[in-house]
């Protein structure tokens, strides 16, 4: 019932910033969890970065901890991950899930219900 959005992906130097947006359309709660997973050509989907809708409790991936940062504005409906200090194997195509139950394990893909298209993100070096 959920129909997800991304967009902001695009080419950024090695060092730089990007800011991904999520659009949801539909119904959300409070028990929801949005979560951002990545894809790269020969790899397995990774995840990222999620938080709850209701609280905002984040969690993040070792690999991006202390540089990106997940947020969620619930009057737009939107979550966003804003990445810095980027580098070329952050490089994926990124996309928005969500989880309709907060209990399940947040990092693993198969727990999601929802999927948008997927934004590239594209490091250069």
């Amino acid at each position: 019932q959920v129909q997800l959005v991304e967009s902001g992906g695009g080419l950024v130097q090695a060092g730089g910033s990007l800011r991904l947006s999520c659009a949801a359309s539909g119904r959300t709660v409070s028990s929801y969890v949005m979560g951002w997973f990545r894809q790269a050509p020969g790899k397995g989907r990774e995840f990222v970065a999620a938080i709850r809708w209701g609280g905002g409790r984040t969690y993040y991936a070792d690999s991006v901890k202390g540089r990106f940062t997940i947020s969620r504005d619930s009057a737009k409906n939107t979550v966003y991950l804003q990445m810095n200090s980027l580098k070329p194997e952050d490089s994926a195509v990124y996309s928005c899930a969500v989880n309709k139950d907060y209990s399940s394990a947040y990092d693993q893909p198969g727990q999601y219900n929802y999927w948008g298209q997927g934004t590239q993100v594209t490091v250069s070096s």
